[in-house]
């Protein structure tokens, strides 16, 4: 040991320290572009960032695990009991923003240390686990999502909501309503700003569905910084929706007769040797694509299978509320299809099944995924089922193009055909035999269980108001 080494002087946990070198860097942006208040996030089970709020001068003690969380406070995250240790946040130094909507505050995505080692249940540190064994196979996963969600009005007095445009769109479906969207400026001007600041690649938003529901698409990333900008956009959302007299609101499903909040995951693998799409079809093509005649890679088609496997306990996270598959209907009370996923199969762009391959781009896309999602678990076990899908060469069978919103239930079942879960309750059980979920979430597993059967049993179980309205008197 270098005994002429300077030491800061607080305790250091062991196991990590931080660059000394780019630590000096990060400073010295803080000081230039005067930050007063820095901000070493995680994500709680639901995927929502927490932090201390610490001064600008604290970021080395920061940086060396100083800022200390008592993380079993908080839910489906572990460490339950007031006798067990706290957990250290430690700032990923590479990650900094500083928010675009208050330029006081630098925002860090951080990760959980236990004892000076990663925290096992910690959804960055999980998603890490498996982009490290996509590694080692020579890919990065890459990762693009379509997030959507709901804005409004509340009025001050009655507490009434109504979207952001002036009147309300009285036809089927507002969707890409010039007007609509004109009319909800004042939210999608300073947020698309944001974004473009930001460096993401924002290429359109748009007017959604839904009354009052709002797209934003931007470029793709490795999953771990998709993860990140997900995280990041919902939390700016809420703040520019706020600064308007706003809320933003991340529900899948608000309103019976209005389209659900999805935040598909258009998937794809990178082969680290030649910096090339690994599902772009090869030179002369495939087996699969003359068997199934989707220009993909064999790859593509064997991670596909691996979704496909897992497709039910995978639903578990990728919709993880209760209210997620109030969602998963085809049509319901909806004047026209929700366009929602109902069905385990796959096809050529199309988006009644739940995996869709786009005739536009090279990936695969799930369209289960809503805007609840913690994207650091959902990545993660998406990976997981890929990788294996390549491992064991899986086939995903014959792909379905048709719409198979028209076909009734017994012929879906006739044609072997299976549904998504169609409760909470139906995903958690399918999660629950998945052994594949043991091996991505490890402990995890268990506490993510507890936590979503409460979740269940907490709305399942209580008695509605209008329930009550409906039924009280029936017989």
């Amino acid at each position: 040991m270098n005994t002429n080494e300077a030491k800061p002087d607080f305790a250091v946990p062991p196991g990590f320290r931080p660059d000394e070198a780019k630590l000096a860097a990060v400073a010295s942006r803080i000081e230039n572009e005067g930050i007063r208040y820095l901000l070493s996030t995680y994500v709680d089970v639901h995927g929502a960032p927490k932090a201390k709020v610490n001064p600008a001068a604290a970021l080395k003690k920061m940086a060396y695990g100083s800022e200390l969380f008592t993380v079993g406070a908080m839910e489906g995250m572990g460490l339950v009991g007031p006798q067990e240790d706290e957990c250290a946040a430690v700032p990923d130094l590479d990650t900094m923003i500083v928010c675009p909507w208050d330029k006081r505050y630098a925002y860090f995505f951080g990760d959980l240390y236990y004892h000076g080692e990663p925290y096992p249940n910690d959804s960055r540190q999980i998603l890490k686990r498996q982009m490290d064994r996509a590694r080692s196979a020579g890919l990065t996963f890459n990762l693009g999502v379509e997030p959507e969600f709901y804005v409004f009005r509340i009025d001050p007095e009655t507490g009434a909501r109504r979207g952001l445009a002036t009147h309300r769109y009285r036809g089927i479906c507002p969707a890409y309503d010039v007007h609509q969207a004109l009319g909800a400026m004042d939210f999608l001007e300073p947020y698309s700003q944001y974004l473009q600041e930001l460096g993401w690649g924002l290429y359109s938003f748009d007017q959604e569905g839904g009354h009052s529901q709002f797209e934003f698409d931007c470029d793709y990333s490795d999953a771990l910084t998709m993860s990140d900008r997900l995280v990041f956009m919902r939390l700016m959302a809420k703040q520019v929706a706020e600064s308007i007299g706003c809320i933003a609101s991340f529900l899948p499903k608000p309103f019976a007769g209005d389209f659900r909040s999805g935040c598909h995951f258009n998937m794809s693998l990178m082969d680290n040797a030649t910096g090339q799409n690994a599902f772009a079809p090869e030179p002369g093509g495939n087996p699969f694509i003359e068997k199934y005649g989707i220009p993909l890679s064999k790859t593509a088609y064997h991670f596909a299978a691996g979704l496909l496997k897992h497709a039910a306990a995978l639903t578990a996270v990728t919709s993880p509320t209760y209210n997620s598959y109030q969602g998963f209907i085809a049509q319901g009370e909806m004047l026209d299809v929700s366009w929602a996923p109902v069905l385990i199969a796959y096809g050529r762009n199309n988006r009644s099944a739940v995996l869709r391959m786009p005739l536009n781009r090279y990936c695969l896309e799930n369209r289960a995924p809503d805007m609840s999602v913690n994207p650091y678990l959902a990545a993660a076990f998406h990976l997981a089922a890929g990788l294996e899908g390549i491992e064991q060469e899986l086939d995903p069978g014959e792909p379905l193009n048709a719409n198979l919103y028209q076909m009734n239930k017994r012929q879906i079942r006739q044609s072997g055909i299976e549904f998504l879960p169609a409760t909470l309750c139906h995903a958690i059980e399918a999660f629950d035999a998945d052994e594949l979920a043991g091996e991505v979430f490890g402990e995890m597993k268990d506490i993510y269980i507890r936590q979503k059967t409460s979740e269940w049993e907490r709305d399942f179980y209580t008695i509605h108001d209008d329930q009550l309205d409906r039924m009280l008197t029936f017989l």
